[in-house]
């Protein structure tokens, strides 16, 4: 028996339809997926704006100066000295 019959007759054994549609479907898929990019990414952004919205300007502001305002705190009592203590708080009245 030569190989390519016993090959053959090995892989006569073996579905190829369900093999066959598998890879088309999921060539298919990736084609459509491939096409679709752009408006599945802006599908996908939109989708995060919904559910996580960006703050506004104002809001973003607000949170600089707290975090600002903690951070100088924080310098502030850790502070040596009455005289480095004074200064920050001259800072601190400033900006």
């Amino acid at each position: 028996m030569s190989f390519t019959s016993s090959m053959f007759q090995t892989a006569a054994g073996v579905p190829v339809l369900p093999i066959v549609n598998l890879i088309l479907g999921v060539s298919a898929t990736a084609a459509l997926a491939l096409l679709f990019k752009p408006l599945l990414s802006g599908i996908a952004r939109a989708t995060v704006l919904v559910l996580r919205p960006r703050l506004t300007r104002d809001a973003l502001a607000a949170r600089r100066r707290l975090r600002d305002t903690k951070l100088m705190q924080k310098t502030i009592n850790s502070a040596q000295g009455v005289s480095q203590t004074a200064e920050l708080h001259s800072i601190v009245a400033r900006g």
